[in-house]
């Protein structure tokens, strides 16, 4: 992947080199080109002094080949600006917002863009976000064989039953985010648009569980 990252703070430049050891590209933007003194000697990604929503400033960044954005400077306007030009102007799907007040982080993610508040914030919650679903889990076993993975629900399983899909994928839906609020699933329980799903599965089966969560469900 190709990610461009609005402001090397603390949270841009511990994500830049995360995912550059993840073998990812990575272009960052920042107006105080001192800033540019976290990411370290050994950073190979491209440094662009300016401001994160000027479209030169984002094509000098390579946004035009970019899987995903991230805008983590202090602002929230410039953040919610920059996110809004990357998703709807040069079409990037994955974008990640930093936005500090919690009400206006609600507001932005009914719009598609994914807002993680300050108080929560970490390098890794972003990392996750940005990466496609299931390459990087929420959290792992300390014996690596039972992973935690965070997944959107795919439009061809609204209207099924969670048991359902729990016995397709070969997975356990820990819970289910819904309107902002966490619910424990039942044997009634009937997916719905837009819940956000918790699935605890084995390292070896996440690979199949994801074909299947993309494929749909199956006739029994």
């Amino acid at each position: 992947m190709h990610v461009v990252i609005m402001g090397c703070g603390r949270v841009g430049s511990t994500l830049a080199r995360s995912l550059e050891d993840r073998n990812h590209t990575v272009s960052v933007i920042d107006s105080n080109p001192d800033a540019f003194r976290r990411l370290g000697p050994s950073f190979n990604g491209e440094k662009v002094t300016g401001y994160g929503f000027d479209h030169a400033v984002l094509t000098k960044a390579g946004v035009e080949r970019a899987d995903a954005f991230a805008a983590v400077s202090s602002g929230d306007n410039s953040n919610i600006i920059a996110a809004r030009v990357a998703r709807e102007t040069f079409g990037i799907q994955q974008v990640v917002a930093r936005i500090y007040d919690p009400g206006r982080a609600e507001v932005y993610q009914r719009l598609g863009i994914t807002t993680v508040a300050t108080v929560k914030w970490t390098a890794d919650q972003v990392l996750r976000r940005l990466l496609p679903a299931g390459a990087e889990p929420d959290f792992r076993d300390p014996s690596g064989t039972i992973r935690l993975d965070q997944t959107p629900v795919t439009e061809r399983w609204i209207g099924q039953r969670a048991s359902t899909l729990e016995r397709q994928t070969h997975s356990r839906i820990a819970w289910i985010d819904r309107l902002g609020e966490g619910m424990l699933p039942t044997e009634e329980t009937v997916i719905q648009e837009g819940d956000l799903l918790h699935l605890v599965m084995r390292e070896e089966s996440a690979a199949g569980a994801y074909t299947a969560l993309d494929n749909g469900p199956e006739e029994d």
